[in-house]
């Protein structure tokens, strides 16, 4: 029987050639002392990504690497990647290096100082965003809108860095953007969200896989569908 860990770290990754290895040092540093694991979820990159990550497989015993043969999407990749995982807790971060792994420690002090922690989702809010002034400006009308709409109190649902249970993880209904949805998922499922300071960084390699137009249309829809679950779901009251 495989040793039960406490962490394991899930990241998403799609033509990221050059950013897995700084990323597995990091994460390696920042949860020195923690029985975690690194579980990278490759999802159909065409770029050198694959071999970069069989090689950190090789030389890193923490790291695992599961391939989608063709692409799938982030929430698909993450559900992959906590579907295989061994840690009790899923921490989660984007793939192109913007997220400090540093501050997965934040996430682990939040979860250690709050009660009920197993029914909680912790997940960063980016204080100092390095983004363009145009995908500043989209982000924070998509956050008033998801907002104003789902009543997740949260000011940074799209903030990639994320702590919760994998027993949480897997009761969330499963579609193509969950990860952008679920601090309303949780609190759907009878859980809440709490948001903690992160930092956040310039991207200093690849390109973003999101048009921000693209996005923004197929958020819209999106959006609708989560507003639907959420008014469609009744929580039981046991005695």
């Amino acid at each position: 029987m495989q040793e039960a860990l406490e962490v394991s770290v899930v990241v998403p990754v799609k033509n990221e050639a050059g950013n897995a290895a700084p990323l597995t040092g990091e994460i390696i540093t920042a949860l020195a002392g923690v029985k975690h694991e690194i579980i990278f979820v490759d999802d159909g990159s065409r770029d050198a990504t694959g071999t970069e990550l069989a090689a950190l497989a090789l030389t890193h015993p923490q790291v695992r690497v599961i391939t989608h043969q063709t692409s799938c999407g982030q929430s698909q990749a993450t559900i992959t990647g906590v579907a295989g995982a061994r840690g009790v807790w899923i921490a989660t971060l984007d793939g192109d290096g913007q997220n400090d792994p540093a501050d997965i420690k934040k996430l682990l002090a939040a979860r250690d100082s709050n009660g009920n922690a197993a029914r909680t989702l912790f997940l960063g809010r980016r204080a100092q965003r390095q983004d363009s002034t145009l995908r500043l400006l989209a982000s924070r009308i998509a956050n008033g809108v998801r907002g104003a709409l789902l009543r997740d109190s949260t000011p940074d649902s799209g903030c990639g860095i994320k702590l919760i249970s994998r027993d949480l993880f897997l009761e969330l209904p499963r579609f193509n953007a969950l990860h952008r949805f679920m601090p309303a998922l949780v609190i759907r499922a009878g859980g809440r969200a709490v948001s903690v300071a992160v930092g956040h960084r310039p991207r200093t390699r690849g390109q973003s896989k999101y048009g921000i137009v693209q996005r923004g249309l197929i958020g819209i829809v999106d959006l609708l569908g989560v507003f639907w679950l959420l008014r469609r779901n009744t929580l039981p009251r046991v005695r």
